[in-house]
C-alpha cells in the first residue's frame, strides 16, 4: 500500500501542514486527524504544503472540503502551496482554485496570512 504522512511546523501563527506520498481513501484519515488536531488547538490559519505529495484522490480532496467551513467560520482559511503540475491539474479540473487560494510557494501563502492581520 502507498504511504502517506504529514508533519506540521508553525510559522508566524500559521500551521503549515506538509503532505508526503499518496493521499487517497486509505490514507485520508491521517490528514483528517492532522486537521482535527490543529483546529482543536484553535488554530484556524492553515497552509497545506503539497511539495512532497505525489498523488491525491477524490477522498483526499474531500478532506479539504470537510474542514474549510469550520476554519472560515472561525476567521481562518486553508491556503494551498507548492503543488506539482500533476496535483494542481486535479484541483483545477474540479474547480478548487475558485474555492481556495493556491500559491507557488509556502512562503507566499504564509505571507498572505500576515497581510490579513
Amino acid at each position: 500500500m502507498a504511504e502517506f504522512n504529514t508533519w506540521i511546523n508553525e510559522r508566524s501563527g500559521v500551521s503549515v501542514v506538509h503532505l508526503k506520498g499518496f493521499l487517497d481513501a486509505h490514507t485520508a484519515s491521517t490528514l483528517e486527524n492532522t486537521f482535527s488536531d490543529i483546529i482543536g488547538k484553535n488554530n484556524f490559519k492553515i497552509v497545506a504544503n503539497f511539495k512532497d505529495l505525489t498523488y491525491i484522490s477524490s477522498a483526499g480532496l474531500g478532506v479539504f472540503m470537510a474542514f474549510i467551513e469550520k476554519v472560515r467560520e472561525n476567521g481562518g482559511d486553508i491556503k494551498l502551496a507548492s503543488m506539482s503540475d500533476k496535483v494542481f491539474n486535479i484541483f483545477d479540473l474540479l474547480g478548487f482554485p475558485l474555492l481556495y487560494e493556491i500559491f507557488k510557494t509556502e512562503d507566499e501563502a504564509v505571507k498572505k496570512f500576515e497581510e490579513i492581520k
